[in-house]
């Protein structure tokens, strides 16, 4: 008997085109979790911008309610130009030379002050819902600020509620804002 001895071609490798169908798959995922990635590292930041925000507010608040008959002086308008890093200077009353109106002068520096270090182009805009404030009208604060190193995936047009001034004032990049509704 003679044996008969077929030679079938045996695969040993992957192919070229595997390879490189492989590699695309692999560079899709690796370009999406790229993505994610600086995703992660941004929401943090502008996590910790809010936190410091609603903490300023606060404080605000806090200084006009402990001084209600300066109410009408803390209706202040943001400052002309998104990006001014002018200094905030205000005259500094002391007791018993201070009454209501320097009191309200004062506290609104300190806190634009602390706005402007903290937060990147910050600013406050303080309102309220009367012509003329009083202890009986609600107020408004806004915490204004830009950040133009977000990604501009994370528009804040859908997410923050800034004011018509706010968003006349503040253009490119779109604003951040927190937004503070109070009663004395």
């Amino acid at each position: 008997m003679k044996s008969v001895h077929i030679n079938r071609p045996q695969q040993t490798g992957a192919l070229l085109i595997e390879v490189l169908v492989a590699m695309l798959l692999l560079s899709f995922g690796m370009l999406s979790l790229g993505t994610m990635l600086s995703f992660s590292v941004q929401m943090p930041k502008l996590s910790g911008y809010r936190a410091l925000a609603v903490n300023l507010a606060s404080s605000h608040i806090d200084r006009i309610r402990a001084n209600p008959a300066g109410f009408n002086e803390y209706k202040t308008p943001l400052n002309e130009t998104a990006w001014s890093f002018e200094e905030i200077e205000s005259d500094t009353c002391q007791y018993p030379d201070c009454d209501a109106t320097s009191l309200a002068v004062m506290d609104d520096a300190a806190t634009r002050r602390a706005v402007r270090i903290a937060l990147p182009a910050g600013d406050m805009l303080v309102t309220c819902d009367t012509a003329t404030c009083s202890k009986d009208s609600h107020g408004n604060v806004w915490i204004v600020w830009q950040d133009p190193k977000l990604n501009a995936a994370l528009n804040p047009s859908s997410s923050d509620n800034c004011s018509a001034e706010v968003t006349k004032i503040y253009t490119e990049p779109k604003p951040r804002c927190i937004y503070v509704g109070f009663k004395l």
